[in-house]
């Protein structure tokens, strides 16, 4: 008799752990392929508010047009805009309040940067975790699925006399069928996770960049009443 050996076929006479575990796996997966393209538009558009705000920064406009510009963007700016705001908003404080000494100005408008960019990383790298981990534990939850399938299949055979490969075969299909859910999960999580790390360590790294030499053009105006250019 030729036995109907498709997965769906397969999952519909597993046993209902097997069917859980798969359910289970099913419902990661779309979690981690939604969270995957979430994130390669937060990144893309990160990447592009922050090419804008360079060409800007480094345009001639002068460092108060900026930050004017940046308060009325707020709700749409980008990391570096937000970050090139909070130190500039420091810097500025700090020139009201009188205090002339450069070393405390430039140290102010930097642990303001410094507590920006934390807080942009941390916005940046939000569901990254989410993704390493269904990389790491999907395929144990597929294999906890395929060895209890195992051996709920072999149980079903030791109360027959005479067994053959067209008995086996059926039972130990719809248990590897667990595995391969869950390598289907896993991988993409796994290569999106990689990808985007090496994404977020290039935005961290351009950011760090910025405060630096932001900082640097800090501290050549520290001389005039308000930096007014660079």
């Amino acid at each position: 008799m030729n036995q109907d050996l498709s997965i769906v076929s397969l999952l519909l006479h597993a046993s209902w752990v097997v069917q859980a575990v798969v359910a289970l796996l099913i419902g990661i997966s779309i979690a981690s392929w939604a969270a995957i393209f979430r994130k390669i538009v937060a990144l893309k558009r990160a990447q592009q508010l922050n090419d804008e705000f360079d060409r800007g920064f480094w345009s001639g406009t002068s460092l108060n047009d900026l930050f004017a510009g940046a308060a009325q963007n707020a709700k749409i700016s980008g990391s570096m805009e937000r970050i090139f705001a909070s130190g500039m908003r420091e810097y500025q404080k700090l020139r009201e309040r009188h205090i002339s000494d450069a070393g405390t100005l430039l140290d102010g408008a930097r642990r303001a940067m410094r507590a920006s960019y934390q807080r942009e990383m941390d916005a940046i790298e939000a569901n990254l975790s989410f993704l390493a981990t269904v990389g790491s534990v999907s395929p144990y939850v597929g294999l906890f699925g395929t060895v209890w399938g195992i051996m709920h299949a072999f149980t079903g055979l030791a109360a027959m006399e005479q067994v053959t490969l067209a008995t086996v075969a059926p039972g130990i299909a719809e248990a590897l069928v667990a595995t391969a859910i869950a390598l289907f999960a896993a991988i993409p999580a796994v290569v999106a996770y990689n990808r985007f790390a090496h994404d977020i360590d290039r935005i961290a790294n351009r950011l760090e960049t910025f405060i630096e030499e932001f900082s640097n053009i800090l501290q050549r105006n520290l001389g005039a009443h308000s930096p007014s250019g660079h």
